[in-house]
């Protein structure tokens, strides 16, 4: 088992996401899509509109919803439902691989979704808003049964701007008819997920694609016996897995730096199950990737209008998130304007 410098990992993992060089041209077509693809599927900014475009948060230094907006208008970008039913985008070329791997079949149909798919079927497609007055059946009733057939691949939503009341669609006639999940099809997940982060361990690729742990176990020990990836030990990241070709990483240190990101983003996904433990109890409104690290989290009570920071609290030793409180504050000030958040408190001290 190969030893590996944890600087390297993070920063090399930094640099493949897009945070140390963030692209600058929106007219960079290629440059943005090669980015996405190594992220997706990509999911809109946590607690933002439904109807809201996916970003690439810290990734750009352009306004990326504007890019995406025109993609998923051409549905070059495909919103569905992955990784255990969150919403997320993928490219249009993508989808039937994502879909083969994510899908949840339903165990039956109910009425519910017998007259749902009957009602999309037979007028071709159809706004919720119609279907509420087509059925007999509850708003809150609608939307579940809508977010079942979803995540089975049975509907589709045609999300091609911010209108909330989107079309529903017949998956099939749509797309395609989704293939059964095969190992080839996880494994090509896997390899381009290993790609984005350069390292992570078991749990956090059950964390990030939501798949069963028995179901991974095996397709990671299939890889490894195909020389496909390799599993490695790094000092500070424990054990894990890392694509077999990029071995031979240039020695680096992680650049100090801090980000503040949302539920949204695949390094919270892949981290989330750990983060919530760490902040069992606690209602975090954010996390924060310090030096290319989660050593904190910004906390509160999210509220649709303006809403206060309650604390935020750090890992970092007391005399380093004293040293780098300004900073900390910048980063996290980027989104929560003083015009409409205040931060109560600094790592449990009273802000005056």
């Amino acid at each position: 088992m190969e030893n590996l410098d944890k600087q390297t990992i993070l920063h090399e993992r930094m640099k493949k996401q897009g945070l140390l060089d963030p692209l600058e041209d929106p007219a960079d077509v290629d440059g943005y899509k090669n980015l996405f693809k190594r992220l997706q599927p990509v999911a809109p900014v946590h607690n933002s509109r439904p109807g809201d475009p996916p970003k690439l948060v810290h990734r750009t230094i352009f306004d990326d919803a504007l890019v995406t907006s025109k993609l998923r208008q051409k549905h070059q970008i495909v919103k569905a439902r992955f990784q255990g039913g969150r919403v997320g985008y993928v490219f249009e070329e993508d989808l039937k691989l994502f879909t083969r791997v994510f899908q949840k079949p339903l165990k039956r149909l109910d009425p519910i979704h017998e007259e749902i798919l009957g009602t999309i079927r037979s007028l071709g497609g159809i706004s919720k808003d119609q279907l509420k007055k087509e059925l007999r059946y509850s708003a809150k009733e609608i939307t579940k049964a809508l977010t079942k057939l979803q995540e089975a691949y049975l509907v589709y939503e045609d999300q091609i701007d911010t209108d909330w009341d989107t079309g529903w669609f017949d998956f099939s006639e749509e797309w395609f008819e989704v293939p059964e999940q095969t190992d080839e099809s996880v494994e090509k997940i896997l390899l381009q997920f290993l790609d984005s982060m350069v390292f992570a361990n078991l749990d956090q690729i059950k964390s990030w694609s939501q798949l069963r742990k028995n179901l991974l176990k095996r397709i990671l020990h299939q890889l490894v016996a195909r020389n496909l990836i390799v599993e490695v030990s790094a000092e500070g990241l424990g054990t894990g897995y890392m694509k077999a070709d990029p071995m031979g990483f240039v020695q680096r240190k992680v650049p100090k730096s801090v980000f503040m990101l949302d539920k949204s983003d695949i390094l919270v996904r892949s981290h989330l199950d750990e983060l919530k433990s760490i902040y069992k109890g606690q209602e975090v409104l954010q996390y924060l990737l310090i030096d290319g690290e989660f050593q904190g989290a910004v906390l509160g009570h999210w509220r649709i209008g303006p809403h206060d920071i309650d604390d935020v609290t750090l890992s970092l030793k007391p005399e380093q998130a004293t040293i780098r409180k300004d900073e900390i504050i910048k980063a996290i000030r980027k989104y929560y304007t003083p015009e409409r958040t205040k931060i109560l408190k600094f790592n449990g001290d009273t802000i005056v």
